[in-house]
C-alpha cells in the first residue's frame, strides 16, 4: 500500500509553454531529499489537460527513470473517453509506473453506472494498480460512495483519492470500505482530519513547496497523533489556502517560480497568477521563509 505524502507534481515549463526538463529533474531531487513518499506525474496539478499524449507519456517516463524505484510513481491517466484512459493507462504500465490515478470522466457527466463501467473497463483491460479520483468541483460529476464500494471489488482498483473536502462523507467511506482499499485525501486544507479518521495519505499540492512538512503532517496524522498534527497543520493553513487563490496549478507554479525552482511557464487556457494576488501569496511564502 502506498501511504503518506504523495505530491501532485507540477510540470515545469518555459515561458513559451515548452517543457522544462532540467527543472523537472531538480524538483524530483527536491522531493527525494525531503521525505515525499510517492509522486503523481501528470495529474491535474501537472496540467494533464493541456499536455498532448506524447508529452504526457514522456513526462511519466522521465519521472519513472529518474526515481528509479526509490519511491512509487503514480501516473495520471484519467480521461473522459474510456478508450483514451485505457491507452494512457497501458502506456504508463509499459513505461514502468507503479500505479495509475484515474480521475472520474469529466464534462460528459456520466451516470453512476457509467462511472462504474468506465473504471471497471479500464481496470479489467490494463493490469496495473489503479487509484480512483473523485473531484466533483472540477469534473462536474460526483462518484458516490456506493459506486466506490462497488469498484472496490475490482481486483486492481487499489485506492481512491477523495478531493471533496467533505470529512463526514470521507469518514463514512473509510468505514464502509472496511480496509478493502485505502482512501487518500485530495484536499490539503482538510487532509489531516481525513487521515486522523483513517485515510492513508494525502495527494497534495502543498507538498510541491513544503515536502518535508507535508510528509511529517501525514506521518503524524496516520498514526493518530492528533494534537501534533493539528499544530503542524495550523502552520500550513495560510499556505494551503493561498495555493488555491486561483485554479490549481496557477498559484503553486507562481510560488515555485518565486522560490527560484522553475520558470513561470503555464499553458493556455491557464494564465499566470493575477497581479492583484501576488502580494497575498508572497506573504504566505514569506511566513514560511520560502522567499
Amino acid at each position: 500500500m502506498i501511504t503518506g505524502s504523495i505530491v501532485a507534481l507540477v510540470t515545469p515549463m518555459y515561458e513559451d509553454g515548452s517543457l522544462d526538463w532540467d527543472s523537472l529533474d531538480s524538483l524530483l531531487d527536491f522531493h527525494l531529499k525531503n521525505g515525499t513518499n510517492a509522486i503523481v506525474a501528470v495529474g491535474t496539478t501537472g496540467e494533464s489537460a493541456t499536455l498532448d499524449p506524447s508529452e504526457h507519456c514522456k513526462v511519466i517516463e522521465y519521472v519513472v527513470k529518474k526515481i528509479a524505484g526509490r519511491i512509487p510513481v503514480i501516473a495520471g491517466t484519467g480521461a473522459n473517453s474510456t478508450t483514451e484512459a485505457i491507452e494512457l493507462t497501458q502506456a504508463a504500465k509499459n513505461i514502468g509506473a507503479d500505479a495509475c490515478l484515474l480521475v472520474a470522466p469529466y464534462y460528459n457527466k456520466p451516470t453512476q453506472e457509467g462511472l462504474y463501467l468506465h473504471h471497471r473497463k479500464v481496470a479489467e483491460t490494463v493490469e496495473i494498480d489503479q487509484i480512483l479520483y473523485n473531484v466533483p468541483g472540477r469534473t462536474a460529476v460526483d462518484m458516490l460512495n456506493d459506486t466506490v464500494l462497488r469498484l472496490a471489488d475490482v481486483p486492481n482498483i487499489t485506492g481512491i483519492k477523495d478531493a471533496t473536502g467533505d470529512i463526514p462523507r470521507g469518514t463514512r467511506l473509510i468505514e464502509q470500505l472496511g480496509g478493502k482499499i485505502p482512501v487518500y485525501s485530495g484536499d490539503d486544507a482538510t487532509a489531516y482530519r481525513l487521515m486522523l479518521a483513517g485515510a492513508k495519505g494525502n495527494i497534495s499540492v502543498t507538498a510541491n513547496i513544503l515536502p518535508k512538512e507535508m510528509s511529517e503532517l501525514c506521518a503524524l496524522s496516520i498514526v493518530g497523533k492528533a494534537a501534533e498534527a493539528e499544530s503542524l497543520n495550523q502552520l500550513l493553513a495560510e499556505l494551503n489556502q493561498s495555493l488555491f487563490l486561483e485554479a490549481n496549478p496557477i498559484p503553486v507554479k507562481y510560488a515555485l517560480c518565486r522560490m527560484g525552482m522553475m520558470k513561470s511557464g503555464i499553458r493556455l487556457p491557464l494564465t499566470p497568477l493575477s497581479a492583484s494576488l501576488h502580494e497575498k501569496l508572497d506573504q504566505a511564502l514569506k511566513a514560511r521563509n520560502l522567499i
